[in-house]
Parts: C-alpha cells; sequence; structure tokens
C-alpha cells in the first residue's frame, strides 16, 4: 500500500495524522506525538501533506519539505466545509487530507525562517503601539476626572502633563501626581520600544533589494514594503494583482443571484496588519495630492476619486491599486515607472 496523501492536525503535543493510498482509501488515522513526528515522516516516501495554516505551521511545513515531501498549507475556513461529522481531531485530520487534494483549493505561501523574523518584528512592534496609544488614553482619562483636558495626540500629552502634575494651582492630590508621573514613564519606555523596533526594520529594508524597490511607489513606506516583501514571500504564487488585492481584502465583497450582480463594501479578509498600512499610506497620498500639479496623472486621478465619491473610497481604491502594483513589480522583477502605461497586446 502507497501513502500518496497525508492530512496533518497540528497541536502542541500530540498531532492527528490521515492518510489515504492512491486509490483514496483509508489508511491510517492516528496521533501522534511531536518527538515521533520526524521519525514517522522520515520512514514515508514523499507524498503530498497537507496542513492548516496556524500556529508552527510554516515551522512543519519546511521541516516535511527537507525531508522530501510536497506540503501544502490552507486557511482554516476553507478546510471546515470538508468536515463530515462533529468537530474532533481525527474528524478534522480526515478533512484537511480532502481539502488538499481538491484543484480549485488556495494555498498559503509557505514563509522561511527571515520572513518569519522579520514579520514578528512587526507584530511586536504594533503590540507596543497598541500598548503606547491605550497608555495615553487612560492618562488623558484619568486626568478628565479632575477636570484637566489633554486633547488628542500622543505629542499633547509629553508637551502638557507635566506642566499639569506640577502646576500647584490645581487640586491633585500628592499621590495622584506621583502616579501620573509613573505613568509619563511607562509611555516614554513604550515609545523607546516602538523607535527601536522601527530602526530594526528600517535596517532589514535597507538591505532587501525587493523592499527598497517597493519603496518608490507613493503610499508605501520602509514598515509597508518590507512587510509586504515579508508576507507575500513569492508573488508568482498568486494568478494576478488582483488576487492579491483579494488576498488582502480590498476588493468588494458580493451578494448577486439570478444574474443580478450586486457589490458591497471591501470584503476586510486576509490579513488586517497589511490592508492598513496600505490604507493609511493612501491617505497620506490623497491629503498630499491636493496641493500638487495638476498635469500630475495619478493627483489627477486620486483628486478626481475624491470628488466623485469620497475619502474613503479613494483610499481603499489606491490601496487597491498599490497592490496590484506590488504584485507587479515582484512577480515580472520589474522596477517603479510613474508613468507606466500597459500597451495592448
Amino acid at each position: 500500500m502507497k501513502i500518496t496523501t497525508i492530512g496533518i492536525d497540528l497541536a502542541k503535543n500530540v498531532f492527528q495524522v490521515h492518510g489515504v493510498d492512491e486509490h483514496g482509501r483509508a489508511a491510517f488515522n492516528k496521533p501522534l506525538k511531536r518527538e515521533q513526528m520526524v521519525a514517522f515522516f522520515v520512514n514515508l516516501p514523499p507524498c503530498l501533506v497537507g496542513m492548516e495554516a496556524c500556529g508552527s505551521a510554516h515551522h512543519w511545513a519546511r521541516k516535511l519539505q527537507a525531508m522530501g515531501h510536497t506540503v501544502r498549507l490552507m486557511a482554516p475556513q476553507f478546510v471546515k466545509p470538508y468536515v463530515k461529522t462533529n468537530k474532533s481531531d481525527a474528524a478534522d485530520a480526515q478533512a484537511i487530507c480532502e481539502a488538499v487534494t481538491r484543484p480549485s483549493m488556495r494555498f498559503v505561501p509557505i514563509k522561511n525562517v527571515e520572513q518569519q523574523g522579520v514579520l514578528a518584528l512587526h507584530r511586536v512592534r504594533q503590540g507596543f503601539v497598541k500598548a503606547r496609544t491605550a497608555q495615553a488614553n487612560q492618562i488623558r482619562g484619568l486626568l478628565a476626572e479632575f477636570g484637566l483636558i489633554v486633547p488628542q495626540g500622543i505629542g499633547h500629552i509629553s508637551e502638557r502633563v507635566p506642566e499639569l502634575i506640577e502646576d500647584a494651582c490645581n487640586e491633585l492630590p500628592g499621590a495622584f501626581r506621583r502616579l501620573v508621573q509613573r505613568l509619563l514613564e511607562h509611555l516614554k519606555e513604550l515609545d523607546r520600544q516602538v523607535q527601536e523596533l522601527e530602526a530594526q526594520i528600517v535596517a532589514w529594508h535597507r538591505q532587501s533589494d525587493l523592499s527598497r524597490k517597493l519603496e518608490l511607489i507613493p503610499g508605501i513606506g520602509p514598515i509597508t514594503a518590507c512587510a509586504l516583501v515579508a508576507s507575500l514571500g513569492d508573488a508568482k504564487s498568486f494568478k494576478d494583482g488582483r488576487q492579491v488585492a483579494a488576498w488582502l481584502g480590498l476588493v468588494p465583497r458580493q451578494h448577486s443571484s439570478g444574474g443580478k450582480q450586486h457589490l458591497l463594501g471591501i470584503s476586510k479578509r486576509g490579513d488586517t496588519y497589511l490592508r492598513t498600512l496600505l490604507i493609511h499610506g493612501a491617505r497620506s497620498v490623497i491629503y498630499h495630492a491636493q496641493n500638487k500639479a495638476a498635469d500630475n496623472p495619478q493627483c489627477c486621478w486620486i483628486n478626481s476619486v475624491v470628488q466623485r465619491r469620497n475619502k474613503n473610497v479613494a483610499a481603499a481604491a489606491l490601496a487597491n491599486k498599490n497592490a496590484r502594483i506590488v504584485w507587479a513589480l515582484l512577480a515580472h522583477e520589474r522596477s517603479y515607472e510613474p508613468g507606466y502605461v500597459r500597451e495592448p497586446a
């Protein structure tokens, strides 16, 4: 009996493995401990292995590929319809094994160690940014309870709060002044962590030719370019630029039936972090496009969209356009040309 396809339900310590032969008949469905995984797959002939794109999936994909197996990662929501019965590890492994053989299945690109390391910098920086914003809001809220209003913006916290806690005219208790001073020190520490991580990201960006190539696109800076290169991996794994935009959730949701097309807002699927970076970059371009010369084709297009719709729609449209440009540059190994017009076939 030759095993051709295997589905693995990943876990922390115990993995469920389901295998089928060349005729599609189930050969085994058994649990394996973490220390048994390597010995089990080393003794198997090369076969197709399917896994859900979850925690440690890229690690095991690289390890199994080194053993000669063909590994495919799938989004969990695409595997769920193939679960035939109640949820269990055995049923999930069987569903993964069946889903990986479907010709229309969409697969997740496997990331290497360097890509995962760079993305870890982005995730940790994102967490520090959220914590910094939460700390600033807490300081502003505590002062508001005593009738001291600080305008929005982290810059106003560092400028005005020290003056408020040193002002003897207000009725702040001494313990409260010391508490706010401690919160200010914590805010400065969070800001320092964010700046250090940004410096590491920019350093990696300067060493990457692909990342520096994407930086030339209006609305994409070093952080966005670095995140895109690390997340996309091999751009040729996507069919076209629209598939990348759909992967990022920048295309309209569709609710069509009976031959009637009904398009809604953007789907907001995929990576929220990348989509946020692209849309924030697009907002910056829209802000500066209002004062640019009228002979700039991109500024004319942006301003026309803003006039016909609104700035939010224009930001989503420009983010969608930039996502397609990113795929074209990476897949075709080209450099960004501001006035590029595609030649007719």
